[in-house]
């Protein structure tokens, strides 16, 4: 393992990653959507330090789903993560897996999401410790100060090596950061790869963020042209505190690349800022906290790469990067042999600019995105869509027949559908082609999500997904997948 990098020491990994952070929302990426009301220094300062990502995508814009895909490169129809509170199968393997087969310390530091936790919570939002067991249930991530799904941001709670737990001090982003640089500590000159995953900008009954963050917001503010006047007095309410824990989660970035550089550690770490998925904010007239829709509210995120001498300072690309290449594409960069379980493409070549590799590899076409259940934690009929996002259109095929098509070049916010358009109709059977190929691949059914209760046992495990029945919930990996 130490041959993966002769001329340089091989490269420390940060992944910051935010729950419910739209791209919609962020300065960085005004020139699509129009201009924002906050500012974002932390954000734009990595982005003018790394690559940013015009057309990262969150495939099914759901907690556990798009959790599922970033950590082990794979779609729901294999994990079989279609909803919420869904414990991950013991046999997966994970990015934590993969580097620290080659040699890295690993840790997971904030929301999870892959376990049932308290599961069945009676009131639906714990307010209470949410325990991880020990081993598999963690994917391999060996430093652990985690929690599967609570919503108590001001003096919240973590678990650590084994069932106890402990509070972080004042809010959130400040108490996992502090964890961040514990873990650091901790592992000395070796290599690492860490995950930071605070539950902001996600909705919560308490109180959502310090005052200082609502007094840097703008009196007024205002809703993009996609929000119905219906849902303007919620929207209104909800944006001011999603905005205010966008600014906790922009300093809390700032806080990281500040700690980075005193270690002197910047010039050999690489750093990701992503998001699992977005929000509505009440576009479309959707309920302003909902996701689980086929629009760039809900599945377009952010995307940031910076590593210091291998990518371009200040440059964008327009790769559709789908959440399952995330694993991949890290490893790539990081010189880590990508496992052969993997669904994703490795984009790391596109990341780095680097025309001769570029022309051995096909760029994907599009991303394959998807929407299981009406509700977030229980199989119900009613919200089933597939479809496909490219660089220029967004298709959506729902359950009861209708179709959505967006030309986002002309229509950004979508509100324009385009598919009874004559002039669409070619466009409409690329689109529709695109989708039937992604789900073959993937063996996809558009069916009523209560077809696949079944797929989970009576501990939420997976014992089943789209290619049929599996192996007990709790087997073993099989370790020969590492070798890629």
């Amino acid at each position: 393992m130490e041959d993966l990098t002769k001329a340089r020491k091989r490269p420390n990994v940060v992944v910051l990653f935010p729950d419910q952070l739209r791209a919609q929302s962020l300065p960085l990426y005004s020139q699509k959507y129009g201009a924002q009301q906050i500012s974002t220094p932390n954000i734009d300062r990595l982005a003018s330090q790394g690559v940013t990502l015009n057309n990262a995508i969150s495939n099914c814009p759901v907690c556990t789903p798009a959790r599922a895909m970033l950590v082990t490169g794979r779609y729901p129809q294999t994990t079989g993560h279609l909803i919420n509170t869904t414990r991950t199968r013991h046999s997966e393997i994970s990015i934590a897996d993969a580097f620290a087969n080659a040699g890295y310390h690993t840790a997971w530091i904030g929301k999870w999401h892959l376990h049932t936790g308290l599961w069945p919570a009676l009131d639906r939002m714990p307010q209470h410790p949410d325990w991880v067991p020990e081993g598999r249930d963690r994917l391999g991530f060996e430093y652990w100060r985690a929690y599967n799904q609570h919503m108590v941001y001001f003096n919240g709670f973590v678990h650590k090596d084994d069932w106890n737990y402990e509070r972080w001090e004042g809010y959130e982003t400040d108490g996992l950061f502090n964890y961040a640089r514990e873990f650091i500590d901790q592992s000395g000159d070796d290599p690492f790869i860490m995950f930071l995953s605070p539950h902001q900008p996600h909705y919560t009954p308490f109180e959502f963020a310090p005052p200082k963050f609502y007094d840097a917001l703008p009196k007024d503010l205002l809703l993009p042209s996609n929000v119905p006047a219906e849902q303007t007095e919620n929207a209104l309410e909800m944006m001011r505190h999603y905005l205010a824990m966008i600014l906790a989660i922009d300093e809390m970035l700032g806080n990281l690349l500040d700690d980075l550089d005193r270690r002197g550690l910047t010039d050999n770490t690489i750093v990701v800022f992503a998001s699992d998925h977005g929000t509505q904010g009440g576009s479309q007239g959707v309920n302003p906290w909902s996701k689980k829709n086929p629009y760039d509210a809900s599945i377009h995120v952010p995307g940031i790469i910076r590593f210091p001498g291998e990518i371009a300072p200040g440059s964008r690309i327009d790769t559709v990067t789908s959440m399952v290449d995330w694993f991949p594409s890290i490893c790539g960069l990081a010189g880590v042999p990508v496992p052969r379980s993997i669904e994703g493409h490795d984009l790391s070549a596109y990341w780095r600019g680097d025309t001769p590799n570029l022309a051995a590899q096909i760029e994907p076409e599009s991303a394959f995105i998807m929407n299981f259940s009406k509700y977030f934690d229980w199989f119900k009929n009613g919200a089933e869509w597939r479809g496909v996002r490219t660089k220029t259109h967004t298709y959506a095929l729902w359950l009861d027949g209708r179709e959505e098509l967006y030309d986002l070049q002309s229509d950004p916010l979508q509100i324009n559908n385009l598919s009874a358009e004559a002039s669409a109709q070619e466009c409409l059977a690329q689109m529709r082609n695109q989708l039937k190929v992604h789900q073959r691949r993937r063996q996809d059914q558009l069916e009523p999500c209560e077809e696949a209760k079944n797929w989970l046992d009576s501990q939420r495990r997976v014992v089943k997904n789209a290619f049929g029945e599996l192996s007990h919930p709790e087997s073993v990996p099989d370790w020969s997948l590492l070798n890629g």
